[in-house]
């Protein structure tokens, strides 16, 4: 009962943090079906430029990443959520200023881009300092927790935000989404500042290279597993509309999946380890693109893409329960932004990459090439589970038998003598 009640607390604690993830990301939500469809046929670019304007912002992201994970530790996770607030709403002003040059694609896809870096600092800045603070207020044992609530509001806001998307679109061009992109951000930090900020967690700072030693492994992972999301973003849209097909209900199908991933298995990675749930999700994920790869009606594709959707939603918590329980506890914002940076590498270059295949041959087998990246990803996920298993099965002397976990953690997370862990993860 006394877990059940604690639980019920977590999740309550973490609504109004949700809700500002949500109302943030709204506006991602809103421009990802219709962002390649302004670029390609609005502009009349290249399907290289749409995969290079949808990865501008994860490749800014990967650059602000860790930036952002030392403000959320050093000034507070209230001050990075603030913080990619304001950053995002500049970079609505760039995606209106764009609309002024759309007779010069070159000059518009350049303001394009500026815009689409600035969001991609704001995110690193708003979801960063979201994890941050659920982190303090849920504890670590609730990682996976924490990620999936974090990921269901992100998620959520891109399945009403496809479709809504759509409709701005059809009835006022890319203009309503510049418009939202602004407002949207403004709106919320009067939702921020209403929440009671957390205290700075950082009193030591590890060595930089360490946090990103621990994280690496299952970071690699989310690297693998993130392609199958960049595909979705950059091509299902055009493979869509190529095909005659209506495009929102991809994005929101995906979306769905996603988010009923998260409500309902988003405790196992807690419960039954990370590397576990990680190796399932990817294989799911890859069998999603496999199916949109192959698909030669709607309706197949859209299995596709809800598994696609459903086991990419149990990766990056999988894969992240594996990152925090290796980081050191003082620098949690600094290790869920080193993890996170993993999927902005991924996504800033098989973007771009993808589109160069789609160029070369068709935009179904982008998803092909997607299908066998996202495969290598378990091969790391088996990786995590024999280290665990080896660590496991070590002798353990009287000294060291309190708990199984802290002698799974690496030299990195220990200081003067003693754990800084706050509790076994999975």
């Amino acid at each position: 009962m006394d877990t059940q009640r604690t639980a019920q607390h977590s999740v309550a604690a973490l609504l109004p943090i949700m809700g500002v993830v949500f109302i943030a990301f709204l506006i991602i939500g809103l421009a990802m079906p219709v962002l390649p469809l302004h670029v390609h046929r609005g502009l009349g670019l290249s399907t290289f430029i749409v995969g290079l304007v949808v990865g501008s912002q994860f490749a800014a992201s990967l650059i602000s990443r860790l930036w952002a994970g030392q403000d959320a530790d050093s000034l507070g996770a209230k001050h990075a959520i603030v913080t990619g607030l304001i950053v995002s709403a500049l970079a609505g002003l760039l995606y209106l200023l764009s609309l002024r040059f759309v007779s010069e694609p070159a000059i518009s896809v350049t303001i394009l881009l500026l815009g689409r870096a600035l969001l991609g600092a704001g995110e690193s800045f708003i979801i960063t300092g979201a994890q941050t603070w659920g982190l303090a207020l849920a504890g670590a044992q609730n990682t996976g927790k924490v990620l999936a609530w974090m990921g269901t509001a992100m998620y959520a806001a891109f399945a009403l935000g496809a479709p809504a998307g759509t409709i701005l679109y059809g009835s006022h061009g890319f203009t309503a989404i510049a418009l939202a992109t602004t407002l949207a951000p403004l709106a919320t930090l009067l939702l921020v500042a209403r929440l009671r900020r957390v205290a700075p967690t950082a009193r030591s700072r590890p060595a930089f290279s360490k946090v990103v030693a621990a994280v690496w492994l299952p970071g690699a992972g989310l690297a693998l597993s993130s392609v199958g999301l960049g595909a979705v973003t950059a091509f299902v849209a055009l493979l869509f509309a190529a095909r005659g097909w209506t495009v929102w209900p991809a994005f929101t199908t995906f979306a769905v999946a996603f988010i009923f991933a998260r409500v309902v298995f988003g405790h196992l990675a807690d419960r039954i380890g990370g590397a576990k749930v990680a190796l399932v999700s990817v294989l799911i994920e890859a069998a999603g693109q496999a199916l949109i790869w192959l698909a030669p009606w709607s309706a197949l594709a859209l299995i596709g893409a809800a598994l696609t959707g459903f086991g990419y939603a149990l990766a990056y918590p999988g894969f992240g329960v594996e990152a925090v329980r290796r980081a050191p506890a003082q620098s949690r914002g600094l290790a869920m932004g080193a993890y996170t940076a993993f999927l902005d590498v991924a996504l800033a270059v098989a973007s771009p990459g993808l589109g160069l295949i789609a160029g070369a041959t068709d935009l179904s087998t982008v998803f092909l090439a997607s299908a066998l990246v996202v495969i290598c990803a378990a091969a790391i996920a088996v990786r995590l589970l024999h280290v665990r298993s080896t660590v496991s099965s070590m002798p353990t002397s009287r000294s060291t038998t309190t708990t199984t976990s802290i002698t799974a953690l690496p030299a990195t997370s220990l200081r003067n003598g003693r754990t800084s862990y706050s509790g076994p993860i999975g």
